[in-house]
């Protein structure tokens, strides 16, 4: 608390002590006849020995390890080999591109075979054409015959096995099992 004291007291005579009369308003003041402009001394650095650098031991090269070889080299392959891949990736794109539009191609032009081949093969033409030869024959009232639909289904079995319960249809499972496994393998 003493120390803000003084200084607030010695802040408070600077301030106090300086003259704000001769101030005219300029930022140069201006030297009334005969005065001199003092020049402040230079301030002197004290000197210092001068910085040597430190001197470095410089090592010896040493020989290359056989593993960074070998490691280098590895990466030579591996590098080698993608690129050898992304030229395969590459060339299967481009067969892809054009087997997909030669794929196009032969599916339009299965289209126009297949309306050639309706054309070709028209049925009426064909009836009427055997008709005329005599090798087909419209059928006659004879030889139509109509099933009648109009009953319930009923289906019989024959042979038909009935179960057998106990030890006896066991045993009797277990051999139909094993007997379906081995006609499986065979």
């Amino acid at each position: 608390m003493a120390q803000t004291n003084r200084r607030r007291k010695y802040s408070s005579n600077t301030y106090e002590r300086l003259s704000y009369g001769a101030y005219d308003g300029s930022a140069a003041r201006q030297l009334e006849q005969g005065a001199e402009i003092r020049q402040p001394r230079p301030a002197v650095r004290p000197r210092k020995p001068p910085v040597s650098r430190p001197k470095f031991e410089v090592r010896e090269v040493g020989s290359i390890s056989a593993f960074a070889i070998a490691g280098f080299f590895a990466i030579g392959v591996f590098a080698v080999l993608l690129l050898f891949s992304y030229v395969q990736l590459h060339n299967v794109s481009e067969e892809i591109v054009s087997l997909r539009s030669e794929m196009g191609e032969l599916q339009t032009q299965e289209a126009v075979l297949r309306a050639k081949y309706e054309q070709v093969y028209d049925l009426g033409a064909i009836e009427e054409a055997m008709l005329s030869t005599g090798r087909m024959v419209k059928p006659q009232n004879g030889q139509i015959i109509y099933i009648d639909l109009s009953e319930p289904d009923s289906v019989t079995f024959f042979d038909r096995e009935t179960a057998v319960s106990g030890a006896e249809g066991a045993v009797e499972s277990f051999r139909s099992i094993c007997s379906r496994i081995l006609e499986y393998f065979k």
